[in-house]
């Protein structure tokens, strides 16, 4: 009987640690977020006493950066990556009085009570191909429902689609597992908008050849989703071989890209060459 209660006590605990960073623990910290972008208040989310928050790959003072600025939220999605207890947001607003689309990571600690690391990519007015309002319209049509359990991907595969995207930027000859139908949405410009039955993600090699370095992972299996963050290089003019604030979020069906979002921080008005 005692060994009996250990093993049951043990469990228990499995059980606990597992549940820690479920899924709905994650989907609570990004709905909080979200609120807290909304209301301009980061004391909604759940920080640690050393939570590091940045924006465009630079620190930020939390009471200073566009988390504490309330804005209108028009349409936000989620994914959550139980692996790593990670959440990542996208939001447009675009009939906020400043409009935005902003893509946020979120680190958690091991037992998923607070938020350890929050980085954004916040993108307006003078940014890559900026335009809010696309960006709402067509992110509306798209379909990012789950994937049923027999089909999903491994977030082995998952992230390997999205490092092929990015590695073909500097040797077009790679393949790409691009599906059919396949769309871009970048900043708000859609390349489905013309055959939303195409493939239209097909991309021509760039002048140069770009290494998309800095890497930074979230995978959702369930939603066969990633994003990625990066620093992407050759879009700034005045700083060829630096690289700007960037990430891609990708929606990944058995295998194959279904959809690319980009979002890329312009530093200069020299960007796009």
């Amino acid at each position: 009987m005692m060994i009996y209660s250990i093993l049951l006590g043990c469990a228990g605990l499995a059980a606990q640690v597992a549940a820690a960073c479920s899924r709905e623990s994650l989907r609570e910290v990004a709905a909080a977020y979200v609120q807290a972008q909304a209301g301009g208040k980061p004391t909604l989310l759940s920080l640690a006493s050393n939570t590091s928050y940045a924006e465009n790959d630079k620190p930020v003072d939390i009471t200073k950066g566009v988390l504490s600025q309330p804005i209108t939220i028009d349409f936000n999605r989620s994914i959550y990556d139980t692996t790593q207890c990670a959440t990542f947001t996208e939001l447009t607003a675009a009939t906020s009085k400043h409009p935005y689309v902003i893509h946020t990571r979120m680190l958690l600690n091991d037992d998923g009570s607070k938020v350890t690391k929050i980085e954004s990519v916040v993108t307006d007015s003078g940014d890559w191909a900026f335009n809010a309002t696309g960006h709402l319209y067509w992110t509306r049509q798209e379909k990012w429902e789950a994937i049923p359990e027999s089909q999903r991907d491994t977030r082995a595969v998952i992230q390997a689609a999205g490092d092929a995207y990015l590695n073909q930027w500097g040797n077009s000859t790679l393949p790409v597992p691009l599906g059919t139908p396949c769309a871009r949405l970048e900043g708000g410009a859609y390349t489905g908008q013309s055959n939303p039955s195409a493939n239209t993600c097909r991309m021509g090699a760039f002048p140069q050849p770009l290494k998309v370095a800095d890497r930074r992972y979230i995978i959702d299996e369930e939603l066969g989703a990633v994003d990625i963050f990066n620093g992407f290089p050759w879009l700034e003019a005045t700083k060829p071989n630096g690289a700007v604030p960037s990430t891609n979020f990708i929606r990944v069906e058995r295998g194959m890209i279904r959809y690319i979002h980009e979002v890329t921080v312009c530093e200069t008005p020299h960007c796009g060459r």
